[in-house]
């Protein structure tokens, strides 16, 4: 029967430095040394150390190296689970809750989103996290198109922000939606038209958003389904580029309504037109692994991720 013990001035349970366990967690969630580390507020070579104590008394690798990064073994994945469990009875036994107070906290958190997104939620999100948490540092990372949400890429971010509906890994919350408008120059031919028709898409050349080989975008799905082929002229990546292409040409884009909002004003250099082919919505939203939910703290910026989406959604939505 095992029995607690004490071992260097620290406490054991079966020769284990119950220490450990701490260590343990944070180094499954962050899937990296030296960033468990920063959170913990231990130096590089006690976090190193703290985790090949663990791999011997696992004997298990628990990270290993995938290019150049790292990635949580079989076993480690299994175990993480376990560590957070295990970690909540031991500070629910001595009365002492992992907390995370905002106010003093200078966490930083990594998130990584399209340029689009970055366009739409940064300033609100920053806005609420200052207020708050004045201390906290953002790191974030564009999200590339065609980039896919493997476990990889969720272990080493709190928060990815992507469109739903593309089978991404994790968990994941809404965000915001968007509607897909037509955008042109103010001096296109086609800017004082009425109504546009399939025929004006037909025979206009277009700026169109690519994400990535085998990327069917619900514009391009639509279109399919309608039988109108489109002469691109120019093709980039993402939808932030779009606007800049369209000034003084003669081609015209679809893009999200408030990527458009941002460009169009009276007597500016692009106007917004409405689609002929019905209502199409893009739905953002954010994911993040399972293994986020063990944290306080990023409980408490999915919450601030929550109220923008609050303050994002349609009135009709709110009401």
């Amino acid at each position: 029967m095992s029995t607690a013990t004490e071992v260097e001035g620290q406490v054991a349970l079966g020769g284990t430095d119950l220490n450990l366990v701490l260590a343990l967690k944070v180094i499954l969630e962050e899937g990296n040394v030296t960033r468990a580390g920063e959170r913990l507020a231990m130096s590089q070579p006690a976090m190193s150390g703290a985790l090949a104590k663990l791999r011997r008394r696992f004997d298990d690798e628990l990270l290993v190296r995938s290019g150049r990064e790292y990635e949580l073994t079989p076993f480690a994945r299994e175990l993480l689970p376990e560590a957070q469990e295990a970690l909540r009875l031991i500070s629910e036994a001595l009365g002492v809750a992992e907390g995370f107070d905002p106010a003093t906290s200078d966490r930083e958190f990594r998130i990584t989103m399209s340029d689009y997104a970055i366009a739409v939620v940064l300033e609100p999100l920053l806005a609420k996290i200052t207020a708050q948490a004045p201390h906290v540092r953002l790191t974030v990372d564009h999200l590339m198109p065609a980039t896919s949400a493997t476990d990889r890429l969720l272990l080493d971010y709190d928060v990815m922000i992507a469109p739903l509906g593309y089978g991404f890994g994790g968990h994941s919350r809404p965000l915001w939606r968007d509607r897909m408008v037509c955008l042109m120059a103010s001096d296109h031919p086609l800017a004082g038209v009425g109504a546009l028709t399939l025929d004006h898409l037909r025979e206009t050349p277009h700026a169109e958003a690519a994400f990535g080989p085998g990327t069917l975008t619900p514009v391009s799905r639509v279109l399919g389904e309608l039988d109108v082929q489109r002469r691109v002229d120019v093709q980039v990546r993402g939808w932030l580029p779009l606007p800049f292409v369209l000034i003084d040409s003669d081609m015209i884009g679809i893009v999200p309504e408030r990527l458009a909002r941002m460009h169009v004003r009276p007597g500016g250099p692009l106007v917004q037109k409405e689609t002929p082919f019905g209502e199409i919505l893009l739905v953002e939203g954010y994911w993040y692994a399972a293994n986020r939910l063990g944290d306080p703290a990023n409980h408490w910026l999915f919450e601030r991720l929550d109220e923008v989406a609050a303050e994002l959604a349609p009135e009709e939505d709110a009401s």
